[in-house]
């Protein structure tokens, strides 16, 4: 499947028939934990909502100890809500443990579907490890590829080598594996020896909130005023960079944080304005964690008296921001969504990010992209999109073509998926 390309009239008119889809929506309970796959939770499950499918009905996983996000999801016919036992306490070893007891749950969430009008049944897997010996199709949907990219950080352990390897042969005997991008379904077969007829590109879309801060009428006036606000609270001048402020093994902190150091160590480029230099970085959505960590980092790189950290603030509110800044950074040694990028390009931002995974894809001509771990050549793009007018409102305008340009929505992505569903999970008459 191809998403590319705008559906022909015919598939616009014909809907997927309705199947009961068991679903692990543990992540959307702590979002922090896995910020990627919650975003993405709430994407696709806030489309479904929206537009309900005769047949559709879901059974959701959920931690016990933790609220559940799912009963404001009314649209949905909800048939039930397992509890599972808190197994992301185990850390690595939930991998082991998750998928025989996702196998248990499934089985009783699935049953019987068709007597609530169902045309079949799936398990979608979007986190951890899918059901071991599932009785039912399973989709997953791939967003993150480091295990196996980074090997040296995520399976250090025997436990974690383990599970990581039982993770990937589950997740081979899918039925179908979605990816956002070619340059992911090509890394996924290449890491997980997947077969190339399992592997469906569906691609993802920008939140809603940044789309609207670039569409004119009041709400990009609204947004003006909240940027203001926000840049005089944080103590922001008219120029800053954002980073959307993880310390994740999968992003590469200490190349950007090299990077701004050799930045502070050069003169003011000509045509800037006394205060303009050196650049200054926003960090958003970086937990009180994450602080510590990056101001750690920064003490032994250097690179800290750049960085402005910003309260956790709602999508409404970070879009102004984006929207605002000069660009956004995406230094990473693993990215297989691309979602920062897609939101910064949707609010007609370019983006300076490492040209791995999803990113180039996603980025396109409305960035600049440097490899990664290579600190000079990433102040250098840094520098451009800060100081060079010419090259960053030529950058600026290609992101704000690609705004207007691109139509994409967490409808077309639930669309897609739906048609997935009802590839593999639709029983066919006996």
């Amino acid at each position: 499947m191809r998403s590319g390309a705008p559906p022909a009239a015919s598939d616009v008119e014909e809907r997927s028939p309705g199947v009961r889809v068991v679903l692990d929506a543990r992540p959307l309970q702590d979002p922090a934990r896995a910020p990627a796959t919650a975003r993405y939770l709430e994407g696709l499950l806030g489309a479904y909502d929206a537009d309900p499918v005769p047949g559709e009905s879901f059974a959701f996983l959920l931690q016990s100890d933790l609220a559940d996000p799912t009963v404001g999801l009314a649209g949905l016919d909800v048939v039930g809500r397992r509890l599972l036992p808190p197994t992301r306490l185990l850390r690595s070893g939930a991998l082991t443990i998750d998928p025989f007891l996702l196998r248990g749950a499934s089985l009783g969430a699935a049953w019987r579907a068709d007597r609530s009008g169902a045309a079949g049944a799936v398990y979608h897997a979007v986190a951890g490890a899918p059901p071991i010996l599932s009785r039912i199709p399973i989709v997953v949907t791939l967003l993150d590829l480091a295990p196996w990219e980074l090997p040296g950080t995520f399976q250090r352990t025997p436990a974690s080598r383990f599970g990581q390897r039982l993770r990937a042969r589950l997740i081979r005997d899918a039925a179908a594996v979605l990816v956002g991008t070619e340059a992911v379904a090509a890394a996924a077969r290449r890491l997980l020896r997947l077969r190339a007829n399992r592997i469906r590109v569906v691609r993802l879309a920008a939140h809603p909130a940044f789309a609207s801060v670039a569409n004119g009428g009041e709400a990009v006036a609204g947004s003006d005023a909240q940027l203001a606000e926000d840049r005089d609270r944080l103590g922001l001048g008219e120029r800053f960079l954002v980073y959307f402020g993880r310390f994740d093994a999968r992003h590469d902190v200490a190349t950007l944080l090299r990077a701004l150091d050799l930045l502070a160590g050069r003169s003011r480029p000509r045509g800037l304005p006394a205060g303009a230099w050196p650049p200054r970085l926003l960090i958003l959505g970086a937990s009180p964690e994450d602080r510590a960590a990056l101001a750690r980092a920064a003490g032994r790189l250097g690179g800290g008296d750049a960085l402005v950290f910003a309260p956790a603030l709602a999508p409404e509110r970070l879009a102004p921001l984006v929207r605002g800044s000069r660009a956004v950074v995406m230094p990473a040694l693993s990215d297989a969504a691309g979602l920062a990028a897609l939101d910064a390009i949707a609010a007609g931002v370019p983006v300076v990010a490492t040209a791995v995974g999803a990113l180039p894809e996603a980025v396109g001509g409305a960035g600049i992209l440097v490899e990664p771990r290579d600190p000079a050549r990433l102040a250098e793009a840094l520098r451009t999109v800060w100081a060079d007018e010419r090259v960053h409102g030529r950058l600026v305008q290609a992101a704000r073509e690609r705004a207007v340009t691109s139509t994409r929505t967490w409808a077309d992505v639930a669309r897609e998926t739906r048609r997935v569903y009802a590839e593999v999970g639709v029983r066919t008459p006996e």
